[in-house]
C-alpha cells in the first residue's frame, strides 16, 4: 500500500480570505490508510435547503421560467381583452409557451452545468422569446391569420421581461446559498499536480460554482508540491470508490495525473454507477475554446481545435469599430474631459496628462495616456517602486501614496483612464483587451511566465476580461494571465458585450 501524506493542513488562504470547508470533518490519512471521516453537515435551516433546491434543482428553474411565461400569457390575455382589434388569438397564447419553453430546452437551459452567469441567462432568455414570436408570426403567415403582430410582440416583450426577472431570481438564489449559505457539494479531484491543485484553488476561491474540494485522489502525487496543495491527498486510484463512499462526495474532477488513463475508466463507471456527476479537465486546455468541434473517426471522438485568428477580418472589424466608438466618446465626453483638466490643472502644478510607456499588439511600444492623479513636486523614491512579489503584477498605487484630493476621486471613478479613448482612436489600443503593462515589467514577465507573451497576439484594452473579475492593481499575474488568454481564446462580439457591461457596474459600484 503507498504511503501519503499526514492531513497537516491548516487550511489556505485565497486572496484575503480564509478558505474554510465548514461542512466536512478532518479527515487523517495515514500510511495504510484508514479513515476518520464524518459526511457533510449542513448547518442550515430548512427554508435555507429548500431554497438551496429551488435554485440548483434543474426541475425547479424549469418551473420557474414556465411560471413567467405563464404569467406573460396571462398579462397579454389581460391586456388585449379591452380591444377586440389587438386580441391573440387563443393559439398564439397556448402555443407561445411551449416555443419558449422548447428553445430553452434545446439551447441548454437545463442541462447539468457549473454556472450559469447572469448575463448568459439573460442572453439566453432574450433568445428563447425572440425565436418563439419569429415562429408564431411565420405561422401566422403561412396559415393567412389576419394581422395579429401587436399582441405578439406585446408577448414576446412581457415574456422577455418576466423570463429575465425569473432568471436573475435563480442567480441571486444560488449565489446566496452557495456563497452566503455555504450550500456547496463535496468533491474530490482525480490528480494532485499542477493543473489538480490549480482546480482545487479556483473553487475554493469561487465557492459560486458549488463545490467544495474535500481531497485529492493520486497513487503518485508529486512530493515536491506538498506545501502548496490547498487541500490533502486522501488516497489512490485504487481505492477511489472507497473514498467517494466515505467522503460522501457528490461531484468528481478528473485532472491530470501520473497514471495511465485507463485508470481511471473504473473510477468513471463507480461514479456513473451512484448518480455522481463527472467533470473532465482536457488535454492541453490552454487551447480549448467555445469553437470546439467534437467529430467521430469511427467510435472515437475526436477534438477539433479552432483557434481564434487575432490578424483575421473579425479583429479587423473589431478595431474600426473600436476608433468609430472612441471618436464618438470623445465627442459626447468632452464637457467632462475639460472639467476634469481644468481641475487637475488648478489643484496643482504639473501637466494635466501622465504618459507612460507600454507594451501592446506584437510587443510594439506606445505612449498611454492617463489623467495626471499624483504630486509632480516630490518623484517616488527608487526605494518605493514597486518590486513584483508573491506572484503579484504591478499597478494601483506604488510605494508612498502620492495621490491628489482630485486624483483620488478621478482614479475611485475609472475617469483617470479616459484619455485612453486617444490611444484607441490613434489604433494604439482597443477599448477591450489585456491591459498594456510597462516594458521592464514585460521582459520580467516572459522570463517567468510562459503564457505572457500571447497577450500581445491581440491590442491592448482600456478595460479586459481580467479587469471585470477584480483582477486590477497588485493581484496575481498568473490570474491574469489565465483570464486574459481565455479572452482571446474564446473572443466573439457577444463576450466584448458582457465585459463592456460588467465594467459598467463596476464603475458604478465604485470598484
Amino acid at each position: 500500500m503507498p504511503s501519503y501524506e499526514p492531513l497537516t493542513h491548516d487550511g489556505p488562504t485565497i486572496g484575503n480570505r480564509e478558505a474554510e470547508l465548514p461542512h466536512l470533518a478532518p479527515l487523517r490519512v495515514r500510511s495504510a490508510p484508514t479513515i476518520d471521516f464524518e459526511r457533510p453537515r449542513y448547518r442550515h435551516s430548512r427554508f435555507k435547503q429548500a431554497l438551496a433546491a429551488c435554485g440548483a434543482s434543474r426541475p425547479a428553474i424549469a418551473g420557474i421560467d414556465t411560471s413567467m411565461v405563464l404569467l406573460a400569457v396571462a398579462s397579454t390575455a389581460a391586456i388585449s381583452s379591452t380591444s377586440e382589434a389587438q386580441r391573440a388569438p387563443s393559439w398564439v397564447l397556448a402555443v407561445f409557451p411551449l416555443l419558449v419553453l422548447l428553445q430553452l430546452s434545446l439551447r441548454g437551459s437545463y442541462g447539468p452545468r457549473l454556472l450559469m452567469p447572469l448575463l448568459d441567462g439573460i442572453r439566453l432568455m432574450i433568445t428563447a422569446a425572440s425565436m418563439a414570436a419569429i415562429i408564431v408570426i411565420a405561422v401566422q403567415a403561412l396559415i393567412g391569420q389576419p394581422d395579429i403582430n401587436i399582441p405578439v410582440l406585446r408577448l414576446w416583450v412581457l415574456s422577455a421581461v418576466f423570463l429575465v426577472a425569473g432568471r436573475g431570481l435563480v442567480n441571486r438564489i444560488q449565489y446566496w446559498t452557495r456563497v452566503r449559505g455555504r450550500m456547496a457539494v463535496p468533491t474530490l479531484i482525480m490528480g494532485a499536480g499542477v493543473v489538480g491543485r490549480q482546480v482545487a484553488r479556483r473553487l475554493l476561491s469561487r465557492p459560486e460554482y458549488g463545490l467544495a474540494p474535500v481531497g485529492f485522489v493520486d497513487s503518485d502525487p508529486p512530493a515536491q508540491e506538498t506545501a502548496h496543495r490547498p487541500v490533502p491527498v486522501i488516497g489512490g486510484f485504487e481505492e477511489a470508490e472507497e473514498l467517494i463512499d466515505e467522503t460522501g462526495a457528490g461531484h468528481v474532477i478528473l485532472a491530470f495525473s501520473s497514471f495511465p488513463d485507463s485508470s481511471m475508466l473504473p473510477v468513471i463507471r463507480a461514479c456513473d454507477e451512484r448518480g455522481i456527476r463527472v467533470s473532465l479537465v482536457p488535454r492541453l486546455y490552454e487551447s480549448v475554446n467555445d469553437r470546439l468541434m467534437l467529430e467521430h473517426l469511427g467510435g472515437i471522438p475526436v477534438l477539433s481545435l479552432r483557434p481564434v485568428d487575432p490578424k483575421g477580418w473579425q479583429f479587423t472589424a473589431k478595431h474600426a469599430s473600436d476608433r468609430v466608438a472612441a471618436g464618438l466618446l470623445l465627442f459626447l465626453l468632452m464637457p467632462v474631459l475639460l472639467s476634469v483638466a481644468a481641475l487637475i490643472k488648478l489643484s496643482s502644478s504639473g501637466p494635466v496628462l501622465f504618459r507612460q510607456r507600454r507594451v501592446g499588439r506584437d510587443g510594439q511600444d506606445f505612449m498611454l495616456l492617463k489623467f495626471r492623479s499624483m504630486t509632480m513636486n516630490s518623484p517616488q523614491p527608487q526605494s518605493e517602486r514597486f518590486v513584483p512579489t508573491n506572484g503579484c503584477a504591478p499597478g494601483g498605487v506604488e510605494g508612498g501614496d502620492r495621490r491628489t484630493f482630485i486624483g483620488r476621486l478621478i482614479r475611485r471613478l475609472s475617469i483617470d483612464e479616459l484619455p485612453q479613448l486617444i490611444n484607441v482612436l490613434k489604433g494604439e489600443m482597443s477599448l477591450i483587451g489585456p491591459r498594456p503593462e510597462r516594458p521592464e515589467y514585460v521582459e520580467l514577465f516572459r522570463a517567468d511566465h510562459d503564457r505572457y507573451a500571447a497577450r500581445h497576439r491581440v491590442k491592448s484594452g482600456i478595460t479586459g476580461w481580467a479587469q471585470v473579475h477584480g483582477l486590477r492593481g497588485q493581484t496575481s499575474l498568473a490570474d491574469r494571465i489565465e483570464w486574459d488568454n481565455f479572452y482571446i481564446e474564446n473572443w466573439s462580439l457577444w463576450l466584448d458585450v458582457k465585459i463592456l457591461i460588467m465594467t459598467a457596474a463596476a464603475v458604478f459600484r465604485g470598484d
